[in-house]
């Protein structure tokens, strides 16, 4: 019999809101082709430095190594920038990739050529021009925390960090599910996760919206992230139509508790601002401007 995929965290059914967009699920990858073609050349350096004799395939072999690390950071580096820029709270990436595959380009290609019978002078200035326009054409990594005016440090801190994780549950789930190569899935789970990111930029523009969200953006999404990880190891094994239905059913629980908090979440929102608009009206009118301003418009 098919053991359901939940537990005691798995949130109850709530109405049944309007699905989102599908063009929120759709996520383009930042490093694209352009990145997948810095794979080739070192590749052909190490072809190529197979007639080159000892000293020369020593070489030509580091520098394809070199090459082939500074394209796995780069996209790497690519896609943490591309997370930076799309929150309006987010911490800079811990790591420079973005930097250190432009040294790491100018290291392999400096010992390209040194493979060439360049000579070291000759060398050093192919790798210094290869770091350059490799910074030209990538650029840096983000070098500071992006922060929201008007909250603490502290509180913001604390919502990256849970953004963070929740993003990291997320791309877990997404890695799971892909690896059936399933594309009705893929949407599923796809649709789910773009709920979920609506729930993480109302945190990200409302810090204070975090207790609330707390529990959805970390229990809720390590059990779904457990769960898909579970069902994808199911159904490799055993194409079982039951499992399926069920692991479906929590992806359809899950986004109707995510869009009904999420909707809560505004909807505090909103009674927060007209509670204040309209504490502000009562010390206008008992300042006496509301009268003057409506006898000025007389």
């Amino acid at each position: 019999m098919a053991r359901r995929f939940g537990g005691r965290y798995s949130p109850g059914q709530q109405g049944s809101p309007a699905a989102p967009d599908p063009r929120d699920a759709a996520r383009v990858d930042p490093a694209g082709a352009r990145v997948n073609l810095l794979f080739v050349p070192p590749a052909l350096l190490a072809l190529f430095s197979l007639g080159a004799g000892p000293a020369g395939l020593v070489a030509g072999l580091l520098g394809a190594g070199v090459l082939t690390a500074a394209a796995f950071l780069l996209r790497d580096g690519l896609r943490a920038e591309a997370e930076w820029r799309a929150r309006p709270v987010a911490r800079r990436p811990a790591w420079p990739r973005k930097m250190m595959a432009s040294a790491l380009t100018g290291v392999g290609v400096a010992l390209a050529a040194w493979s060439g019978d360049g000579g070291v002078i000759g060398a050093a200035l192919y790798g210094i021009a290869a770091a350059g326009l490799h910074v030209a054409a990538f650029g840096i990594d983000p070098l500071s925390d992006k922060r929201i005016e008007g909250v603490d440090d502290h509180q913001q801190d604390r919502v990256a960090k849970v953004v963070d994780e929740a993003e990291s549950y997320l791309a877990q789930m997404r890695e799971a599910i892909a690896g059936l190569r399933d594309r009705r899935l893929d949407e599923r789970v796809a649709a789910f996760q773009a709920r979920a990111r609506e729930m993480i930029r109302t945190v990200e523009r409302d810090p204070r919206d975090l207790t609330q969200a707390r529990r959805y953006l970390g229990v809720y999404l390590m059990g779904a992230r457990d769960a898909s990880v579970k069902f994808a190891e199911l159904w490799s094994r055993n194409r079982d139509s039951a499992a399926r239905a069920e692991y479906e059913s929590l992806l359809t629980d899950l986004d109707r508790n995510f869009a009904a908090r999420t909707e809560t979440m505004l909807l505090s929102d909103r009674t927060d601002m007209d509670i204040e608009i309209r504490v502000l009206r009562d010390r206008l009118a008992r300042e006496g401007v509301v009268a003057k301003s409506e006898e000025g418009n007389e």
